[in-house]
């Protein structure tokens, strides 16, 4: 008698078969054993009985039983077969302890295996400190975050163990595990410092704070800021944990400045967590101030802006004051203010974009302590420069003085002749200066009008009449412009 098995070795969760061979004369039936399977029952023919087929489980070598019946279903004769399994993989149990509101404990676990999950069937079973188990099912390696049920201090140890379901076969084999339950996650805010700049009583102060959770940033927290005598600021952390507030302080002298947390939709237990105090001196302002005037029409690149800015001395205007005006990029300018306090000068930004502006009294004689006081600077915007400035003299003409037409110095009058010089500025902009030149010497200079327009009468002598021609000069943004233009004798009229 023999019991052929076919493969050996055989990896653990993979089908084999047993074929008996040689069975007794008296045999009619065999029925193949194997490691808790149901038995399989098959006829004897010829001597032989097989092949039936199962799933190899655990590992090593193991038996393979076959019992010969007669007729009547008796005992005639036993073999046996020896099948070695080769053990499944070891596959890992990763499990992590949380602790939620309230103090309980959700466990998460996942299963990995190498040969796949989808034969990863069966129980996972968490045993807790005192002997207490909570189970959960695994359904092709899968098992669901679970509540524990009760509340654990850090350093209580968890088990976590997986059984396969009865006649399943896991293709990976788990040692069980133990888990240490966590510290508790902690939140803490802490206020930024130093405090950006200068405190002054009455003036707006820029405080910030981070929150964080297990030194992780926490976005979205809710930070009410609170300092003695000033009104409670609250803002909400950026996705740095960085909350930014603005406070205004009334009184002088030192304040004690905390940050609370009063909401954070984190894993942390951050809501009333209050910052350890910063102690800040809030100084007095001073007896002078100066207030930048925002621009009152676009400023853009290239072409001059109009800027203006008013000096007080405990809130009277200064007049005679020297105020110096600097901004990103562009060329200082000084101005002294009028009677009403107020400086105003013109600058050439040369760069488009945002640019910061500030107004700074180098200069004042009041009883205020002016010099060096410096404006809150004043954020503006730059423009693209729109289509570059020309100057284009126009035709012009002269004619004789009515009472001398036609004379010549030797009739007493040096200056015969009248001319009317135009040039024309474009884009047009009024208040820009021409000066006009015959044979490049100046004859006098206009002012233009709301159209751009320059018109400037003179008096000429023969020479410069009989050039023909004269010259248009301005100056617009830094750039000199020049045009000639023709000079002849009027028409009649």
């Amino acid at each position: 008698m023999a019991v052929t098995i076919v493969p050996t070795p055989v990896a653990a969760c993979s089908a084999f078969t047993a074929t008996a061979t040689g069975a007794p004369a008296a045999a009619a039936t065999a029925v193949f054993f194997y490691d808790g399977a149901a038995p399989q029952s098959l006829p004897v023919v010829a001597g032989a009985a097989g092949p039936v087929t199962f799933t190899a489980v655990g590992s090593g070598a193991q038996l393979v039983l076959v019992t010969y019946l007669n007729a009547v279903a008796t005992v005639v004769a036993v073999d046996s077969g020896t099948v070695t399994v080769d053990a499944a993989p070891a596959g890992t149990i990763s499990t992590t302890l949380s602790i939620a509101v309230g103090g309980l404990v959700t466990a998460e676990t996942t299963l990995t295996c190498s040969a796949g999950l989808i034969s990863v069937n069966g129980t996972l079973t968490y045993t807790l400190p005192g002997g207490a188990t909570v189970t959960a099912p695994v359904v092709n390696g899968v098992v669901g975050p679970v509540g524990l049920g009760l509340s654990l201090t850090a350093g209580q140890v968890v088990g976590v163990s997986f059984t396969p379901s009865a006649g399943t076969c896991a293709a990976c084999t788990f040692v069980p595990i133990t888990v240490t339950v966590p510290a508790p996650s902690t939140c803490s805010v802490v206020i930024i410092q130093p405090v950006v700049g200068p405190i002054v009583a009455g003036q707006p102060t820029v405080v910030s704070a981070v929150v964080l959770c297990n030194g992780v940033p926490v976005p979205g927290a809710t930070v009410t800021f609170n300092g003695d005598g000033a009104t409670p600021v609250t803002a909400t952390t950026s996705a740095l944990g960085i909350a930014t507030g603005s406070m205004t302080f009334l009184t002088t002298g030192p304040v004690s400045l905390t940050a609370t947390v009063t909401a954070a939709g984190t894993g942390c237990t951050c809501t009333n967590v209050v910052s350890i105090p910063v102690t800040v001196t809030v100084t007095a302002p001073p007896t002078c101030l100066v207030f930048l005037l925002p621009p009152v029409t676009p400023v853009v690149a290239g072409q001059p802006a109009v800027v203006s800015a008013v000096v007080l001395c405990n809130g009277v205007p200064v007049p005679g004051a020297t105020v110096t005006f600097n901004g990103d990029g562009a060329t200082p300018v000084t101005a002294t203010t009028s009677a009403l306090g107020i400086a105003t000068g013109s600058m050439t930004f040369l760069t488009a974009g945002p640019v910061s502006l500030t107004a700074t009294v180098t200069a004042a004689g009041t009883t205020c302590t002016c010099t060096n006081v410096v404006s809150l600077p004043v954020p503006i915007t730059v423009g693209v420069g729109g289509p570059a400035a020309s100057l284009q003299a126009l035709p012009s003409c002269w004619r004789g003085h009515w009472e001398h037409a036609l004379a010549t110095p030797s009739h007493g009058q040096p200056y015969p002749f009248i001319a009317t010089l135009k040039a024309q500025l474009t884009p047009a902009a009024a208040g820009v200066t021409v000066n006009f030149l015959i044979a490049g010497q100046p004859v006098g200079s206009a002012v233009t009008d709301a159209s751009g327009i320059a018109t400037l009468t003179t008096d000429l002598n023969l020479l410069q009449v009989q050039s023909g021609a004269f010259t248009a000069t301005a100056t617009v943004g830094g750039t000199t412009l020049q045009s000639t233009g023709t000079l002849l004798p009027c028409r009649p009229q």
